[in-house]
């Protein structure tokens, strides 16, 4: 592995030890407890001294899982849970040489923890090794320090050979575990590098859908657009011609309410008129470099603010913009990004009832770009779903009401032209977007 792998490696394996350590060590003491029973029924006149010592190995144990709860432990859990695997091997050691030596049945108690070590916890090949080694060393010390030593060596031999032979095996279990260990944890890897590959592509796939989605509506507002220019205009503008004439007559200037009238059709006719100018940007949009022209910035808001006319309905919009408005970039495009963010700032405008539902889009130089903000006083955005507003397919609103992809899109448009749509909201009081173009040299 790697130097960054292993390092990762070592740090979920320190964390798993610890955890099997605590495990091991709870069960260690269930053990010794329970060895009460076995020391009454094979050496009951030592069975009081033999239950102060296994007290002493208990104390000792739960000492060490204390410690293995404070960050002593978490550092040195390896060293910890190998102090308190061979607390139980000297307590077995000593009573063994303090009852028959050689022939006493205690030494199946070191046979237990060897198989429990190289099977259970999750210790080195070495370390595994190294306790079969001090285990085999107790066992033949304990036995060598009984007096009858010399007459019970067929059977010290013996039982050193089992020892041994479950040293070994202890070891080679622990070997093949550490082999699965390290395979399992690449394998981990090779899944979460694959998880976030897939992640990073469904995020591409759904900006791109949305992209597609985006286009497919631009294009059929501009065929709307182009079939709307031939069959509306011409009737719009005989429409004014003779709403004009009739203002011109004698008549219109003798009858008040007839005048007023010719007034309002004339309004009303200039907007269905100005609608069409404003979808005239999508009729005649160009696709790749081409694209990329020099515009009035308060054309396109004004284009916008017609186009979400309908859901702008009851609130002010204020629009306070310096003298120069001259950007590149996008025009219908950034007029789609407009129109999203006014109607985003309806809809929260309207969902908090306001006495006095407003929407300010406020511009500003920057060096040499222009910083656009829409800020609306409505409900907000809640803290939890603000860096998520961006988010392909993300939305609050109830299922049908949308597929969450206009923030998305307009984030890609705008970072299209260097720059970056933010946002920030005081929840139940206001949300701001805002956003930068390039000013033509």
């Amino acid at each position: 592995m790697t130097d960054q792998l292993n390092a990762v490696y070592q740090r979920q394996l320190s964390d798993f030890r610890l955890t099997y350590s605590k495990a091991g060590n709870v069960t260690s003491v269930v053990l010794i407890l329970a060895g009460v029973g076995l020391d009454h029924f094979t050496y009951p006149d030592r069975q009081a001294e033999f239950f102060l010592i296994r007290l002493a190995v208990v104390a000792l144990t739960l000492g060490i899982l204390w410690i293995l709860y404070t960050d002593l432990g978490r550092r040195h859990v390896r060293q910890f849970t190998v102090l308190w695997l061979l607390l139980p091997q000297v307590m077995i050691a000593y009573m063994i040489q303090d009852t028959d030596g050689a022939q006493s049945i205690y030494f199946v108690g070191l046979h237990l923890a060897l198989y429990a070590v190289g099977i259970i916890l999750p210790i080195s090949f070495l370390e595994g090794v190294g306790f079969g080694i001090v285990t085999v060393g107790l066992y033949v010390g304990a036995c060598l320090l009984h007096p009858d030593w010399s007459s019970n060596a067929p059977r010290l031999m013996t039982n050193t050979l089992f020892i041994v032979f479950s040293a070994a095996a202890s070891a080679v279990c622990t070997w093949f575990n550490e082999r699965a260990r390290i395979r399992l944890f690449r394998l981990q890897q090779e899944v979460a590098e694959i998880n976030a590959s897939l992640r990073e592509t469904n995020v591409t796939l759904a900006e791109v859908k949305g992209q597609l989605l985006q286009r497919e509506k631009m294009a059929a507002i501009g065929t709307l657009s182009a079939g709307l220019m031939h069959e509306v205009n011409n009737p719009v503008n005989y429409s004014l011609m003779a709403i004009n004439m009739g203002l011109s007559l004698p008549a219109a200037e003798q009858d008040p309410m007839l005048k007023e009238s010719l007034v309002d059709a004339r309004e009303g006719m200039q907007r269905v008129q100005n609608i069409v100018t404003d979808l005239k940007t999508f009729a005649y949009q160009k696709p790749g470099n081409d694209s990329q022209r020099v515009f009035l910035m308060e054309n396109a808001i004004r284009s916008a603010q017609r186009l979400a006319g309908f859901e702008l309905k009851g609130i002010e919009v204020s629009v306070d913009l310096p003298a120069d408005t001259h950007v590149l970039g996008d025009e219908p495009a950034l007029i789609g990004v407009l129109i999203n963010l006014f109607s985003n700032a309806a809809k929260a405008v309207h969902a908090a009832q306001r006495a006095e539902p407003r929407i300010e889009v406020h511009a500003e130089h920057e060096a040499t770009r222009l910083r656009l903000r829409v800020r609306d006083n409505g409900q907000g955005i809640a803290a939890e779903n603000l860096d998520r507003v961006f988010e392909p397919f993300f939305t609050t609103r109830e299922v049908g009401s949308g597929l969450g992809l206009g923030l998305s899109i307009s984030y890609g448009i705008v970072q299209r032209h260097g720059g970056v749509l933010a946002v920030a909201s005081e929840p139940g009081e206001w949300t701001e977007f805002s956003f930068d173009l390039p000013r033509p040299a």
